[in-house]
């Protein structure tokens, strides 16, 4: 028995030698194979695993951008507005709301409101007063021959100022189409030069009155309050 081995494995040495080196080599490209497998299994998961974490990260960063715009311009200001509006009172109002909104959440206009003088578009402050005046009210306002300049001045003198009162001031030197005179001109005419209002005209007449007429119009400087800079914007548009 035991030649009978020896003889087989000498007659068929060369097949046992290259079946092994078959077996080795075989045994090698799996453990390759596996080992590639593997990595390439792991740089997938890692993917899967960096992807879910930016998902992540984009969805806490989308929260962060959410809630900044929610907080965003939510300053809470508090306006009283009175007079014909539906339901005057306090009302709470985002910063950015404007006085047509005031008027909207107070119910709105009543039927004898007249908003001729209230610039609706205006923003509101916080503390603000808004009046809304009837119709016989900017009425009496409009009485005198400078319509526009009354209803301002009423608008913005009253004891309660009203601020959303339209503020700007049309009167300037392309709308004065006559000279004023500084020495018979009335207190409305004086009123109409840029920069003089009602104190002002007052002081130009009491001048005249205790001083006599105004020689030349430089004189004027002489009155208080008006300076180098006033008498600069209204020398084109007064004589003597």
């Amino acid at each position: 028995m035991g030649g009978d081995f020896i003889t087989f494995k000498y007659r068929y040495r060369k097949q046992i030698i290259l079946g092994t080196i078959v077996v080795v080599l075989a045994f090698i490209s799996c453990f390759f194979a596996y080992k590639k497998f593997s990595s390439e299994k792991k740089e997938d998961d890692d993917k899967v695993i960096a992807k879910f974490i930016k998902k992540d990260d984009d969805k806490k960063e989308e929260t962060v951008k959410t809630t900044k715009d929610n907080t965003k311009d939510k300053t809470i200001y508090k306006v009283d507005i009175k007079g014909e509006i539906v339901n005057p009172g306090i009302y709470s109002l985002e910063a950015n709301s404007r006085i047509i909104d005031v008027i909207n959440l107070a119910g709105g206009l009543t039927e004898n409101a007249n908003t001729t003088v209230i610039n609706l578009s205006k923003k509101i402050t916080d503390e603000m007063v808004i009046i809304i005046y009837s119709n016989e009210q900017v009425n009496d306002f409009q009485k005198t021959k400078e319509i526009e300049q009354q209803v301002q001045e009423k608008c913005l003198g009253d004891t309660i100022k009203n601020d959303a009162c339209i503020e700007e001031n049309n009167q300037t030197e392309e709308n004065i189409t006559t000279l004023v005179s500084l020495n018979t001109a009335t207190k409305e005419e004086l009123m109409q030069l840029p920069g003089i209002g009602e104190a002002k005209a007052l002081d130009i007449i009491k001048y005249r009155e205790e001083n006599g007429p105004f020689q030349t119009i430089e004189d004027i400087k002489n009155v208080s309050g008006i300076g180098e800079s006033l008498f600069a914007k209204i020398k084109e548009n007064i004589t003597i």
